[in-house]
């Protein structure tokens, strides 16, 4: 029978911080435009505060998944982690 290999997985550190630096970038125009577009279509549409929170709440979780479809995305392309 074959013995488990033992290779050991390094991260590759400027990899890391590249993505983690434009995850920041865009996460800050993603929610901040998810936040102004909620207030936007809610002055739009004359849904009041409390339609701007739920519209917000919406745009914020659409906010997330592009984020983490981003990060998935840029992993593939910059792996954090190599065999060693």
């Amino acid at each position: 029978m074959n013995a488990p290999s033992s290779s050991s997985r390094q991260i590759v550190w400027p990899s890391v911080i590249t993505i983690i630096s434009a995850a920041i970038l865009i996460g800050a125009e993603v929610f901040g435009a998810a936040f102004a577009g909620g207030w936007a279509l809610a002055i739009l549409f004359g849904l009041g505060d409390q339609g701007a929170h739920i519209l917000q709440a919406v745009l914020f979780a659409l906010g997330v998944l592009v984020m983490t479809a981003f990060i998935r995305g840029a992993q593939r392309v910059e792996p954090f982690t190599k065999r060693g």
